[in-house]
């Protein structure tokens, strides 16, 4: 399940019902992405943040989430996906995406969350502008996100 939205989602509300009535179902991963309050890798040197907008093209966003979704699918024994993607003005500490994977066996579900989360990360249509004390500034792509992106390439 794909959800492209503006509202707040409780991660733990999503997992019960993401889980519910599948006893198939081994073992489910997942990870919680927030806004963090300051840029780079190095919370004591870099400017603080105020906040964050992301942006997306409607329709071209859910179809491209869909198309990663369908990858994701098609390499690992998935029982259920679900992937939560907010959009809009977010503050520090404000919720950004939910990935949930769930399969029979953990490994499964390891792995094609960390598959979504890589290709989320470089090719889901979203820009980000983070609004901080010196102005805003526009989230670049980096080159660690193309590199842990490939490294799928290799596996198909």
């Amino acid at each position: 399940m794909i959800r492209v939205q503006t509202e707040d989602f409780d991660p733990g509300a999503e997992l019960e019902a993401f889980s519910a009535g599948n006893g198939k179902v081994g073992g489910i991963c997942m990870f919680l992405g927030l806004v963090r309050d300051y840029l780079g890798d190095d919370p004591e040197k870099a400017a603080q943040v105020r906040g964050m907008t992301l942006e997306h093209y409607p329709g071209m966003t859910e179809r491209q989430l869909e198309a990663i979704e369908t990858e994701a699918r098609s390499r690992w024994p998935l029982h259920d996906v679900l992937v939560i993607h907010r959009y809009g003005r977010l503050d520090p500490g404000a919720r950004i995406v939910l990935v949930a994977t769930a399969s029979s066996h953990r490994e499964a579900a390891f792995q094609s969350c960390h598959f979504l989360m890589d290709w989320l990360k470089t090719k889901a249509p979203f820009w980000k502008i983070e609004h901080t004390e010196d102005g805003d500034l526009w989230v670049d792509a980096k080159d660690k996100d193309d590199s842990a992106a490939a490294r799928w390439d290799q596996k198909k």
